[in-house]
């Protein structure tokens, strides 16, 4: 793994030096054709911050007093990557106003004049890149709106420029959302900019080999990250439409591809509107998730399962269950996976009770690393070690180098409606010679969970040290919990919904926690712990019930 991206990172640097060489024999288009639509929400209050020179990123601050932001050092790694992707300027067109468009292009010439002949550093990093082709594609009629003709050409060869940057660094990039990014700006670029036929034709067949290597047949992404899809759709969607306006032939696999993804969205959507925190998710702003379900044309209940992104589904009256039953996902997603299997997500009514601590959007990078531990997952832990084991070294960004490598998946439906599922994972047998099964069931009406939670030593293997199992069940932050007796913890919403957890025979425990997917960042919330050692007891079995 070490050679491997030794190599790839050696090529990419010799890719860059023959790009710096070339640079100047690139031509520069003389305008460009259309501007594709941006679904994400606008926030006439981000454009007016923006206006009086402070700017609102990625849950930092910076006030510039009208000076141009890439003059400063910045407040944050996320500030600096939000500021340099540029998908702010779409508030810009919160009010079409000359002061408006005269502030954003003052903005991007800032840009221009510091970064676009320096390729180095956050503001080239290749998803950064992706990202901005697409803000100033997609918003190039506030930024050029009674532009001079000489910042136009400036604008326009920087485009240019960066598009090449992308296709020169597409084969040394990564599998996983970038590549799939760079592809959908390369695309989007090939329609919107003045182009040859055979330009336009291999953007798309490329854009074509991302769905087949990247969505799965059941409409998830490789990553496994629930999130992953709604990201993709946003700038899907206006691709889409962008080669109907013009009369293009559309890539083969853009509108079954797209239709394949609806369904992996529901099936990850909460009852509250949000998606279940799984492999790197973290919070999803319901405008986003409206604007891209409104296109939806597949329509349906969700499914029971996703076989292939290897999630389960348990529905019952208003009560949602969604268990991860899979291995890690392999190449590049390594390196964002989490080491949450078997760990499941529980949603009722119009709020989540039982979650994961999911990614934080914003917090540095030790939060993230934090937020991929076994620890940070509603499932079993034992000794305190992760069920897939990350690498130590920064070169590889802390992939996981010993994953989960088997899951056993087992769906139950009993004639008195109940719907359950027997789960099991290796990833404790290499470390304690110790298997974790785990059963969850729910009943038609919705109103009872039961769980096992069960320690099965391998044959052939001994326990010869302690094994210490902790049971985590992380409790969202809106919802309040009241110890009822050693055994039982009362969850309460903040409409007055109830649902009492116990497990009896054993000590429930409320400690304090941290969930890191809040929409606002970082945030403490509560979590429910069972302790209990292998050496005296190799199973527990815990209920929920819904009280009110």
């Amino acid at each position: 793994m070490y050679v491997r991206e030794a190599w790839r990172r050696a090529l990419r640097r010799v890719a860059l030096l023959r790009l710096k060489l070339f640079r100047h024999s690139i031509k520069v288009p003389e305008r460009l054709i259309v501007a594709p639509t941006d679904l994400r929400g606008i926030d006439p209050h981000v454009a007016d911050e923006i206006l009086n020179g402070r700017f609102l990123l990625a849950g930092r601050m910076l006030e510039t007093n009208g000076k141009s932001p890439f003059t400063f050092t910045l407040p944050s790694r996320p500030f600096a990557t939000r500021l340099h992707s540029f998908g702010w300027l779409r508030h810009m067109r919160a009010h079409k106003t000359e002061r408006n468009s005269a502030a954003a292009r003052a903005i991007v010439d800032s840009w221009l004049s510091v970064h676009a002949g320096r390729m180095e550093g956050i503001a080239w990093e290749t998803d950064v890149t992706a990202q901005r082709v697409i803000a100033w594609l997609s918003h190039s009629p506030v930024v050029l709106q009674n532009a001079d003709r000489g910042f136009y050409r400036r604008f326009m060869k920087s485009l240019a420029f960066q598009v090449r940057f992308l296709h020169r660094m597409a084969p040394y990039t990564l599998g996983g959302l970038e590549l799939f990014r760079l592809r959908i700006a390369l695309a989007m670029a090939s329609v919107a900019m003045p182009t040859r036929a055979s330009t336009l034709k291999r953007a798309a067949q490329a854009l074509d080999r991302e769905f087949d290597s990247q969505i799965l047949p059941d409409g998830g992404h490789v990553s496994r990250n629930p999130r992953a899809g709604l990201e993709l759709l946003l700038d899907l969607l206006p691709l889409r439409q962008t080669y109907v306006n013009l009369g293009h032939d559309l890539p083969q696999k853009l509108i079954s591809g797209i239709d394949r993804m609806y369904p992996a969205l529901r099936f990850f959507r909460h009852q509250d509107g949000d998606l279940a925190l799984f492999n790197g998710a973290t919070s999803t702003l319901a405008n986003e998730l409206m604007s891209v379900l409104r296109y939806d044309e597949t329509a349906g209940q969700p499914f029971k399962a996703l076989p292939q992104s290897r999630y389960q589904r348990l529905a019952g009256g208003k009560t949602i269950i969604i268990a991860d039953t899979g291995t890690p996902p392999s190449g590049g997603a390594l390196r964002s996976a989490h080491a949450g299997t078997l760990s499941f997500e529980m949603s009722s009514g119009r709020h989540r009770f039982i979650v994961n601590s999911g990614s934080p959007k914003f917090a540095g990078h030790r939060y993230v690393q934090m937020a991929r531990t076994t620890a940070a997952h509603s499932t079993v832990i034992l000794n305190d070690t992760s069920s897939s084991r990350f690498s130590l070294s920064p070169f590889l960004n802390h992939a996981i180098t010993e994953p989960v490598r088997t899951v056993t998946v087992e769906r139950a439906e009993t004639e008195d409606g109940r719907d359950g599922i027997k789960l099991g994972h290796d990833g404790y047998v290499r470390a304690f010679g110790v298997l974790h099964e785990r059963e969850i069931t729910l009943n038609a009406a919705g109103t009872i969970v039961t769980g096992r939670d069960r320690l099965v030593v391998r044959e052939g293997y001994e326990i010869d040290e302690p094994v210490k199992a902790v049971a985590r069940f992380h409790v969202h932050p809106s919802i309040v919990l009241q110890q009822s007796d050693g055994e039982s913890v009362l969850l309460t919403a903040p409409d007055g919904e109830s649902w009492l957890f116990s497990a009896p025979g054993n000590e429930v425990l409320i400690s304090e926690d941290i969930f890191f997917a809040d929409s606002s960042g970082i945030c403490g919330s509560d979590q429910i712990e069972i302790d209990f050692d292998l050496a005296e007891k190799t199973e527990i079995r815990w209920f929920l019930s819904r009280k009110g």
